[in-house]
């Protein structure tokens, strides 16, 4: 099985992926943007894992919208615990470290554990897996890189300390997706307990709230909702909205419900919480 990621190999959404999907028989398709993954997708050459939110740096917009646009239907959820560790060269240590690479975000996130170590110049880059291969294809000596562990051990890097993230609960969730053409029936399984939907309002007074009282009728538990503007047409948005249920007939007859109420109403998936 194809899975689309962003990233290279031991990223985490290759961690996400193989974690979700099976350590075999899984291959990742790594992709170097979000909008690539969602093309290879669409196109039906593989399914995807993309992250959505994360607990410290909030939701990633941008992926909401190309989640939409794309028509790919999310099957599925993930919640992968980030934790980064430091590693270089087997014949670095840390008196010979002058540079340390990864993704600005991982950056921040060990911001605390970087000020203890100032001798070492921080230098941003696309990818946290891609700052350890980088360094092991280039033999890069004095270059450290943060990533996640396993790709340390994916490219033979040497691990000089783990778990060095400043907050130990951060958590991002990942959604797994796929072509139309390839979803199951996940609302015939009696396992569905969750649904992402996105629609429209009209400019009305108490739009949103008519919607939201009556998916409370329904029993719908409101998990997250996230508004963005709709390019080119003022103050409109697009409201996409996770809900969770303990009967799905009861959660088709709330969309049946809430339909006349809204605008480009879609259910983009129906699928197990994770």
């Amino acid at each position: 099985m194809k899975i689309a990621i962003q990233g290279r190999l031991g990223s985490f959404h290759d961690i996400a992926a193989h974690d979700y999907f099976g350590k075999d028989g899984v291959e990742s398709l790594c992709c170097a943007t979000f909008e690539e993954v969602f093309r290879e997708v669409a196109a039906g050459r593989a399914r995807g894992m993309v992250a959505i939110e994360n607990t410290i740096a909030g939701s990633l917009l941008h992926n909401y919208e190309l989640l939409r646009d794309s028509g790919a239907v999310v099957t599925g959820e993930y919640k992968l615990h980030i934790e980064h560790s430091i590693c270089c060269l087997p014949d670095d240590d840390w008196d010979t470290l002058t540079e340390v690479h990864s993704h600005p975000v991982a950056l921040m996130q060990c911001r605390h554990y970087l000020e203890r170590h100032p001798g070492m110049k921080i230098v941003e880059a696309e990818d946290t897996a891609g700052s350890a291969e980088q360094i092991a294809k280039e033999g890069r000596q004095g270059w450290a890189a943060i990533c996640h562990s396993s790709a340390a051990r994916q490219w033979g890097l040497k691990v000089l300390e783990e778990k060095i993230e400043d907050n130990k609960h951060n958590f991002t969730r990942f959604l797994a997706v796929a072509p139309p053409a390839q979803s199951s029936s996940n609302e015939e399984n009696a396992s569905a307990n969750k649904s992402s939907l996105v629609f429209a309002l009209p400019h009305a007074e108490g739009a949103l709230s008519k919607v939201l009282t009556i998916l409370s009728f329904y029993d719908m538990n409101l998990t997250k909702i996230q508004s963005l503007p709709i390019i080119g047409r003022e103050w409109e948005y697009l409201f996409y909205v996770d809900v969770t249920f303990a009967d799905v007939q009861r959660f088709h007859q709330s969309i049946d419900a809430i339909a006349p109420l809204t605008k480009e109403l879609t259910i983009l998936g129906i699928y197990k919480e994770w």
